[in-house]
């Protein structure tokens, strides 16, 4: 008799504390950026064999959109959208790329 109270309290204590630690698996943009685009546009968006991105006037859901979306009217590396990077990921890392100021 006593179970399925006990077994409702942990589903409902297991559901809260997920979304209280929700944050923490949030994507970090600096480390996704260093990992995967820091070669072509610099450690701190400057520039390198890509175009720089520090002080980019594209918004950070238009950078976010063509990480994972790509750009067919362009000729560039990523004309395709970035393999393996989530919408999270990308949000993240354009964020942290409109951060570089």
């Amino acid at each position: 008799m006593l179970r399925k109270p006990l077994i409702l309290l942990f589903a409902i204590t297991f559901i809260a504390c997920l979304a209280v630690i929700q944050p923490a698996f949030a994507a970090d943009g600096a480390a996704t950026y260093k990992a995967k685009c820091a070669a072509c546009h610099g450690a701190d968006g400057q520039g390198k064999v890509g175009p720089a991105l520090k002080g980019t006037s594209l918004s950070a859901d238009q950078i976010a959109d063509f990480l994972t979306k790509g750009d067919d009217a362009k000729k560039a590396p990523h004309k395709k959208p970035m393999s393996g990077l989530s919408a999270d990921d990308a949000k993240a890392v354009a964020d942290y790329v409109k951060s570089l100021k």
